[in-house]
């Protein structure tokens, strides 16, 4: 198709207004499930960290405006675990199935699981 452009912008910045460490993967897993109402989740994982994310909707004219221009995203809240090795499902004592979501290809996710690391090495 002549004149169309494919470009991609990353994004410049994300800002985590909350962030809560649980010990164990099995209880970041109960988490997910009581806090979607115990309908299907999942949970990322990249760079031995599985983390949710709960992102600020763009509905607001300044939120929107702070993705388009300055290219930065809010979440709201992350919660995270570290867990060294990627496996497919998370299943804990009850019998509660999470299934994980290897993102150790995104650039973006990579970066947040590393920063996540970093929180807890100065958190501890």
């Amino acid at each position: 198709m002549k004149g169309t452009v494919v470009r991609h912008e990353p994004f410049n910045e994300v800002v985590i207004m909350e962030c809560n460490k649980f010990p164990t993967p099995d209880d970041l897993a109960r988490f997910a499930n009581v806090s979607v109402g115990g309908r299907p989740t999942g949970i990322y994982w990249a760079d031995e960290v599985a983390f949710i994310y709960y992102p600020i909707p763009i509905t607001t004219k300044v939120a929107a405006q702070h993705l388009i221009e300055e290219k930065r995203v809010y979440w709201a809240f992350v919660s995270y675990s570290l867990m060294a090795k990627y496996r497919s499902t998370i299943e804990t004592k009850e019998k509660l199935i999470v299934p994980v979501i290897d993102m150790s290809t995104s650039p973006l996710f990579k970066k947040v699981a590393q920063w996540l690391k970093q929180f807890e090495a100065k958190t501890t």
